[in-house]
């Protein structure tokens, strides 16, 4: 059951990897501006909630083999920031972009830019 968590987190960070550095790229280029947000904001509930689902599959199986070690532990935070992305801090990017507030905006982006590269460093930790 390890094997298959490892598979499965392997797996999820492959997902994020083609959709950080080849769809959301090839969003902005394709289409223009407008059209590219509002498809932005309809996928990205779908991916946050989709590595939640694969992560937390991780997490069970983790606790199916009585493995409560640090991998156990790094897969359910990044699980919850998952959450955390989609119901928090996802819906404060789209309210800052809404009422035009750039500043804060770009900080939120910005915040969720890095929680998404510390969430792939994360599983490339429980790969190694």
């Amino acid at each position: 059951m390890e094997n298959l968590a490892q598979n499965i987190i392997a797996i999820t960070l492959g997902m994020m990897i083609f959709f950080s550095f080849v769809l959301a790229p090839m969003i902005f280029k394709i289409l223009d501006a407008e059209n590219a947000g509002k498809f932005v904001r309809k996928i990205f509930p779908y991916y946050y909630f989709v590595n939640f689902i694969f992560l937390l599959i991780a997490v069970i199986l983790f606790y199916l083999v009585s493995s409560f070690n640090i991998s156990f532990y790094i897969a359910l935070i990044l699980a919850l920031s998952f959450i955390f992305a989609q119901f928090i801090l996802m819906p404060l990017i789209n309210k800052l972009k809404d009422n035009k507030e750039e500043k804060k905006f770009k900080y939120a982006h910005g915040l969720s830019v890095l929680i998404n590269f510390l969430q792939m460093a994360g599983l490339v930790y429980l790969l190694i």
